[in-house]
């Protein structure tokens, strides 16, 4: 056999969800116009351009420094990546960058330990896709848009959310779960028990 014929190992099974949350994140990205980032939002204090920046850091730039087992410099947690105005096509050029750099399946093995105790990697890039949709949602929700995954997509989500739920709510990254029915959509579902209201999004 020659090197041609090597064949790719197979991406974890978890990588399909984090390239199609990612591109739905540069979608909703690439429809936030400049007029609504002064916008309030449902995240507290944040306005569109807060919770985009929070977006754009972790789900993008963080995204690829968790695969590169490297923490984020602190030029980019202080950049405001909105003042540029491709900042949307920036965000999805580095989506793809870090979606690429977790192609690699043994990035999805053992712990990743950035300074704050070691957490496995397949938890942490799970925690992030996770951010992507449920982050994804509240920017559409804030500029008039919708948010859609697959099925599968958010099954997994709302798998993160339930298993990880008391420590975000830990650190009040999450507020207390919302009722929703148990045959409401799965998304719905996942963005209720993260503390979000489901009926704020397009119906």
């Amino acid at each position: 056999m020659t090197n041609h014929d090597t064949p790719h190992p197979r991406p974890h099974p978890h990588h399909p969800f984090m390239a199609e949350c990612a591109a739905e994140a540069a979608r909703v990205a690439r429809g936030v116009t400049a007029e609504q980032l002064a916008r309030p939002t449902h995240c507290g204090d944040w306005d569109v351009r807060a919770l985009v920046n929070h977006w754009v850091l972790y789900t993008s730039h963080g995204l690829e420094h968790r695969a590169l087992r490297k923490p984020l410099p602190e030029e980019l947690t202080r950049r405001d990546f909105t003042t540029a105005p491709d900042w949307a096509d920036a965000y999805a050029a580095q989506l793809d960058r870090a979606v690429t750099a977790w192609a690699d399946p043994s990035l999805w093995e053992g712990d990743i330990d950035l300074g704050m105790g070691p957490l496995p990697a397949v938890d942490l890039a799970g925690m992030i896709i996770k951010e992507m949709a449920v982050h994804g949602w509240d920017v559409a929700v804030a500029t008039g848009q919708d948010f859609r995954v697959s099925e599968g997509a958010a099954r997994f989500v709302l798998d993160v959310v339930e298993t990880h739920g008391d420590l975000y709510r830990q650190y009040d990254g999450f507020a207390d779960p919302v009722p929703a029915p148990a045959d409401a959509p799965v998304f719905d579902r996942a963005l209720a028990s993260s503390g979000r209201d489901p009926k704020l999004g397009i119906r």
